[in-house]
């Protein structure tokens, strides 16, 4: 006697996957090496060593000039009374 059930048909079943995540801390170490160099630039010191002479000179006075030689345009060389 059949009851007109129809027998029912199972699938493989299909998977649904929900990840979830959780931190774990993992360390990681960098390390930095620290060089200190001293580099040695050569920087030029000038020095002057002055000297003096002594030279014997002369008065030059030009006739038609008011005062000695080179005129009245530089006070350098001007009489001072």
């Amino acid at each position: 006697m059949t009851c007109g059930c129809v027998k029912p048909i199972v699938c493989p079943p299909q998977y649904v996957v929900r990840d979830h995540y959780a931190q774990q801390v993992v360390p990681v170490i960098h390390p930095v090496v620290t060089v200190n160099r001293q580099n040695i630039v050569n920087v030029p010191q000038h020095f002057i060593q002055p000297y003096t002479t002594n030279v014997a000179g002369t008065e030059s006075f030009y006739p038609g000039y008011s005062g000695y030689a080179g005129g009245g345009a530089s006070l350098f060389g001007r009489r001072f009374l």
